[in-house]
């Protein structure tokens, strides 16, 4: 995991969504047209909150998100999301 130069405010984090599946567990390659946009990833950064909201998640985190939760950014070229912790579902 790579240090980046972005610091999320307020009770957000920034993840880096997991790669789309490639195939099915049949071995059906599926083209780019038809993948899902997957709804987990990593935690690579975390604000750090205020004295009444302590974030639950930390960085390297696993999680689960809502399909439409948050916000794709690109930084130094490659794709995150930036999202309240509140659109956070599990951490996996």
């Amino acid at each position: 995991m790579k240090k980046l130069n972005i610091r999320p405010l307020g009770d957000r984090v920034v993840v880096e969504p997991a790669m789309a599946e490639e195939k099915t567990a049949s071995g059906i390659i599926i083209p780019d047209t038809a993948k899902e946009k997957p709804n987990q990833g990593t935690v690579v950064a975390v604000s750090k909150g205020d004295k009444d909201n302590q974030l639950t998640v930390k960085t390297g985190d696993r999680i689960l998100y809502g399909k439409y939760a948050g916000t794709e950014i690109e930084v130094e070229g490659d794709n995150y999301l930036i999202m309240s912790e509140t659109d956070i579902l599990a951490i996996i």
